[in-house]
């Protein structure tokens, strides 16, 4: 994976504080957000980017490797424990010779990173196995989407890597798909790509869990004799009866009318209707004597 320098990605210093970096990361990620630049793919891997940078600079401890190491900063674990090594090699006279690091496998020698660090007797160490980068995006979803089970192709540092969003998932849940992050180093285990979800709010529906509520128009006849209207769910119309004297602001349960429950096969939330009830207007005089009759009686 080519190296991609954090810092210039948020355009600010190595000296910027916590609050200079969240800034700038808000800053740029509305400018080159998904849903501002529909199919613009140049957008798209800025915005991947950001998330990167952000998710490192943002964490102390992970930058702090970052600033030490650079593009090697995920493996800055193994860099420590070969210096450790080496010191102890040297103060048994070791020096100058070939030797073993603990946990390493065998091989090639060093890269010129370790060179850089440890001088030429680590040019004839074995050299290290570690695991790749994890990755992280971010995925957006309507309503609907979100309580279906389907695919999804995301490009990720230049690939696109097609997936299964179970239906069900939450807004600001976050999905591991493991051993699609970075690729290890010499045969090491690759990273895992983290996922994470932005539901949209939608239109009709709220939602609270598995659960989602909505109003319906009902007029004023039917609530007083009682009948049928036809209600949205979220994969269609269906039918609901009302009973007579329904008054207004009455919540009737649709069960299993809701959202899948994840991971859960066959298992799913309601659907809650509030009625609102409507009251005609622009009544003929016809119309306004008949309730006028109505009250009287």
């Amino acid at each position: 994976m080519a190296f991609i320098d954090y810092y210039q990605i948020l355009g600010v210093t190595k000296t910027a504080t916590e609050k200079d970096i969240k800034a700038a990361y808000r800053k740029l990620a509305r400018k080159y957000h998904p849903d501002l630049n529909p199919n613009d793919e140049e957008a798209k891997k800025k915005f991947q980017q950001l998330n990167e940078a952000n998710e490192v600079l943002s964490d102390p401890e992970k930058r702090k490797k970052y600033d030490q190491y650079g593009e090697n900063w995920q493996h800055g674990e193994a860099y420590e424990q070969a210096r450790q090594q080496q010191g102890r090699q040297r103060s048994y006279g070791g020096g100058g010779q070939s030797f073993d690091f603990e946990g390493f496998d065998g091989g090639s020698d060093f890269s010129d990173f370790f060179r850089s660090m440890f001088g030429g007797a680590a040019g004839q160490a074995r050299q290290a196995r570690y695991r790749g980068q994890d990755y992280s995006t971010e995925l957006h979803l309507n309503l609907k989407e979100a309580g279906e089970t389907h695919k999804q192709t995301l490009a990720v540092n230049g690939k696109n890597i097609r997936i299964t969003i179970p239906a069900g998932v939450e807004n600001g849940q976050s999905i591991k798909i493991k051993g699609h992050g970075g690729a290890g180093g010499n045969n090491g285990p690759a990273g895992d790509l983290y996922i994470k979800i932005f539901v949209a709010d939608d239109p009709k529906f709220k939602r609270k869990g598995a659960d989602l509520y909505s109003n319906a128009k009902l007029d004023i006849y039917t609530a007083i004799l009682g009948g049928e209207i036809t209600a949205d769910t979220l994969n269609g119309k269906v039918k609901v009866k009302v009973k007579p004297e329904t008054q207004n602001g009455t919540k009737v349960k649709l069960k299993g009318k809701g959202l899948p429950v994840y991971k859960k096969d066959g298992e799913f939330g309601d659907l809650y209707i509030t009625y609102d009830l409507q009251l005609p207007v622009n009544l003929t005089d016809k119309q306004k004597k008949l309730f006028e009759e109505l009250a009287r009686s």
